[in-house]
């Protein structure tokens, strides 16, 4: 074919799908904060588009529980709340511990070659002040693992937790357990699933997300404290 084939024209769910990609990396790397109130303007700017689809891809995001909207006034990020970080880490326990039988039924060379390239892209990944790609690859990781369970619905709820976990909370929350610590659960929790010990994997990974939620929490309650003083 000779002819320059024509450039496929956008339609309006293009435009939302970017805009709400451009909105979670914001949110990502905390151009967004939490109790903030959100331009529709400034965000059109930032991303070069009309508002339109901000707005839509902003409800996109209402439904996942990072924004709220407010009649007459606009979208607000949500704030940080202790009592949900706890939730979401108690049922991130519940499902990815659920997967682990299943997960370890199916196992074979070519799954755990998957499983291994994971943790090490974790273990690998830079170190740097922010962590960013630590924290990606950590969440890949687990992901990971409970991909091979191949059930579907966990999964993307288990991908629900994390939207909120690593867009709504962040590093400034997440970033405070000690790397070694979840280094060495990881490499446990591989441990154990390459030797089919399901006792074993599942006592690690309780111990994990256990020990990681501890961090959290005491990083939420020295926050709360330090805004409880700047508003005295």
């Amino acid at each position: 074919m000779t002819q320059k084939m024509k450039k496929k024209k956008k339609t309006a769910d293009d435009f939302t799908r970017e805009a709400y990609i451009g909105i979670r990396r914001m949110f990502f790397v905390n151009e967004i904060r939490p109790n903030q109130k959100i331009s529709y303007g400034d965000l059109a700017k930032k991303l070069g588009m009309s508002t339109t689809p901000i707005i839509q891809a902003l409800k996109r995001l209402e439904d996942q529980g990072l924004v709220r909207h407010e009649p007459n006034r606009g979208y607000y990020t949500e704030s940080t709340s202790l009592k949900e970080i706890i939730e979401i880490y108690d049922f991130r326990e519940l499902i990815e511990t659920s997967l682990l039988p299943r997960t370890i039924v199916g196992m074979n060379k070519k799954k755990l070659k998957i499983l291994k390239k994971a943790l090490d892209n974790h273990l690998d990944a830079v170190r740097d002040v922010y962590l960013k790609e630590r924290l990606l690859k950590d969440m890949d990781f687990h992901l990971v693992l409970a991909g091979l369970s191949q059930c579907e619905i966990q999964i993307n709820t288990l991908k629900s937790l994390f939207d909120l976990l690593y867009l709504k909370y962040r590093g400034n929350i997440l970033f405070v357990t000690p790397m070694d610590m979840i280094d060495s659960e990881h490499i446990k929790l591989y441990e154990s699933i390459a030797d089919s010990n399901l006792d074993g994997a599942t006592r690690v990974l309780k111990q994990h997300i256990s020990n990681v939620k501890k961090h959290a929490i005491t990083s939420i309650e020295r926050i709360n404290k330090e805004n409880s003083r700047k508003t005295i």
